[in-house]
């Protein structure tokens, strides 16, 4: 399929903002969350992160003022139910923020400590449930698919909740962050490698002969049969040769997982509170998910790429 890179955005910014709010709220109810100040300020990232997740996927609408209508089924579908869910964590986040910053009791923090971590799951089972309810792409019609939202959210909203604390001085609640997230970026590796492992052995359904009718042993489609594009060639494709989509595969397991996991576990670092020890992590991080999420969309082998394979 054809990626959008505002989608590829969205879903990225968007997870890693849950993570991160995920981590604080996880933080808070154990009773070892950062200064009040940190915490706020790790909350306006998070709030941050999630209006531009939002402004992305305003861009990616043909009529962004109708926006309201992606609501309406709410009934059926899980992006419209996504649409109800993301405002609705919004608004706990910047109602938990708010809390700290007018200093609430503490069981009002604590309460709304734990809707943060409610609606982060629910939007994560909300935008992989997009996917994995789509049984004719067989890559993603599975429990992985949620999964793996969930773990590379996690990880990823770790390892920046770690950086911001170093970056402003909570050199223990980095440490106290360290092994969470390295264990959370290895399930998240084990987790993705698993549904790659998945998805290389299915077996297509659909064949050359039974998409086009034609019985012959061996067909190749010459000709698309008509000169200009369509919506089948511009959505469901790429443009991306096979090389160049295998290249993406072990260039975002390594900067995903493998080198931010190197570098919360290699011994000799000894300073978990390193502020460009986590920095590089985020960066890393951030452009391997990215990397994964094109080429999680972009691998899938959709049944009407059969049919136009001579543009496919």
């Amino acid at each position: 399929m054809n990626p959008s890179f505002a989608i590829v955005l969205f879903t990225t910014l968007a997870g890693s903002a849950q993570g991160l709010s995920v981590a604080l709220a996880f933080a808070a109810l154990a009773g070892v969350a950062p200064a009040p100040g940190v915490l706020l300020l790790a909350l306006g990232v998070a709030q941050a992160l999630l209006l531009v997740a939002l402004a992305s996927a305003f861009a990616h609408l043909g009529r962004p003022e109708r926006a309201w209508r992606a609501a309406a089924m709410w009934r059926t579908s899980w992006m419209s139910r996504e649409v109800i869910v993301l405002p609705a964590f919004m608004a706990a986040v910047a109602g938990w923020a708010l809390a700290v910053w007018c200093q609430a009791p503490a069981g009002a923090q604590a309460l709304l400590a734990a809707g943060v971590l409610a609606l982060a799951a629910l939007l994560w089972l909300c935008t992989g449930m997009i996917y994995a309810c789509l049984r004719m792409v067989r890559e993603w019609a599975h429990p992985l698919t949620v999964l793996n939202y969930a773990l590379m959210g996690l990880c990823s909203g770790a390892v920046l909740a770690g950086a911001l604390a170093a970056a402003a001085g909570e050199g223990a609640f980095a440490r106290r962050l360290q092994p969470w997230a390295l264990a959370l970026t290895l399930l998240a590796w084990a987790g993705r490698a698993l549904a790659l492992r998945r998805n290389a052995a299915l077996v297509p359904r659909s064949t050359p002969q039974s998409a086009t009718g034609l019985r012959g042993v061996r067909v190749v489609q010459l000709s698309r049969g008509f000169t200009g594009g369509s919506h089948n060639t511009r959505e469901f494709f790429h443009g991306a040769s096979p090389w160049a989509v295998r290249q993406v595969k072990p260039l975002f397991l390594m900067l995903a997982f493998k080198l931010p996991a190197l570098l919360l576990a290699l011994p000799w670092i000894g300073v978990w509170d390193s502020t460009w020890i986590w920095g590089l992590a985020v960066l890393l991080q951030t452009l391997g998910l990215l990397a994964e999420r094109w080429f999680f969309f972009a691998h899938v082998r959709h049944p009407q790429n059969l049919y136009y394979q001579a543009v496919a």
